[in-house]
């Protein structure tokens, strides 16, 4: 199995990149922000609507990413400055290869979206879960669906050495389930609803939260520039929590929607859908021990641990407390 080959080799490639230089947004007087398409949220109607670029005061520029493995690397490489909606368990990789990433904020959480599928054909379901075994399976390697389908085998007992693991973005994955040629893919979105028109999931997202498989996403950048560019930082955190807070108390969804499905590349139906299974914590629910206050370094170590236990990292930090930086958003209550 080539899991951990595949994956030590993108830690260490963002590793080595982790000393490129991430050029301020003030010399440029614009900055490059990563984000998933058919991902929908509350912030594409500010990005359509150029909200950031008049709160920022420079052009954003957007470039979408198929899995958050890819924004690290972009990110060690100076070509992105903040990613929004990068899963746990890639900065997590990224942070035990050496990159110095924080996490600003909490993006969303989002149980019910994010999973594994298992071929119709199969009939395999939770009580059956064992017969997975010596089937191939499409997964992205260091991802919030990876750690998931980790956690998931390690409850049904499957020995990841039965398996013939192909690391795969999720599109990939839809198509290759699809088509016949893997027996169970992972992802997440619009690529996860393609794959559940082919097969079945083996466990809810409320079963999964029962085991302790959370699932949320963040807002990351590299400490070099969030140390350069605190102001800025905290202006952009200001206008996700302020649409955020648009959709949240229903105020802004009829416009919103219509927005956000189009700059996610999906139909509105589809978009609603996907984002009644999204929770966009407030602020307040952000900073407390919930949330970044306690829960997410402990929650990241256990990411690290379970990627050292499986053999797809080769150590993990002591403590994830340090890539977590509530400053920027703290200061959201005072503006």
């Amino acid at each position: 199995m080539k899991l951990k080959t595949v994956l030590m080799g993108a830690a260490a490639g963002v590793a080595m990149m982790t000393g490129a230089t991430t050029a301020t947004a003030e010399a440029h007087g614009e900055i490059t922000v990563g984000y998933f398409l058919e991902w929908p949220m509350p912030f594409q109607f500010a990005k359509v609507n150029g909200t950031y670029d008049e709160a920022l005061g420079m052009k954003v520029n957007w470039v979408s990413f198929d899995a958050g493995t890819a924004m690290s690397a972009a990110m060690a490489s100076g070509d992105v400055q903040i990613s929004v909606s990068q899963g746990v368990p890639p900065f997590v990789v990224a942070a035990s290869a050496g990159q110095d990433l924080q996490i600003l904020d909490v993006a969303v959480s989002y149980a019910e979206n994010d999973n594994c599928v298992v071929a119709s054909g199969l009939e395999i379901d939770k009580d059956s879960a064992d017969e997975l075994a010596g089937k191939k399976v499409a997964v992205p390697l260091g991802t919030a669906a990876h750690y998931g389908f980790l956690r998931q085998m390690e409850h049904f007992g499957v020995d990841l050495a039965s398996l013939d693991i192909v690391d795969m973005a999720p599109p990939d994955g839809a198509a290759a389930i699809a088509q016949g040629s893997v027996d169970m893919a992972c992802g997440w979105g619009g690529s996860l609803r393609r794959m559940k028109e082919y097969g079945n999931v083996l466990l809810t997202g409320a079963e999964k939260e029962e085991l302790g498989i959370l699932v949320f996403d963040v807002t990351s950048a590299p400490a070099s520039f969030v140390a350069e560019n605190p102001e800025l930082v905290a202006k952009f955190l200001a206008v996700t929590a302020e649409a955020n807070a648009a959709w949240n108390d229903g105020s802004g969804v009829e416009a919103m929607l219509p927005v956000i499905a189009n700059d996610a590349g999906m139909d509105e139906d589809a978009t609603a859908e996907t984002m009644a299974t999204f929770v966009f914590p407030s602020v307040d629910e952000q900073l407390s021990d919930a949330w970044l206050g306690a829960a997410a370094p402990a929650f990241m170590k256990g990411v690290a641990d379970v990627f050292v236990e499986s053999g797809s990292i080769d150590s993990a930090l002591d403590s994830y407390a340090g890539n977590v930086n509530t400053g920027p958003l703290a200061t959201l209550n005072d503006m």
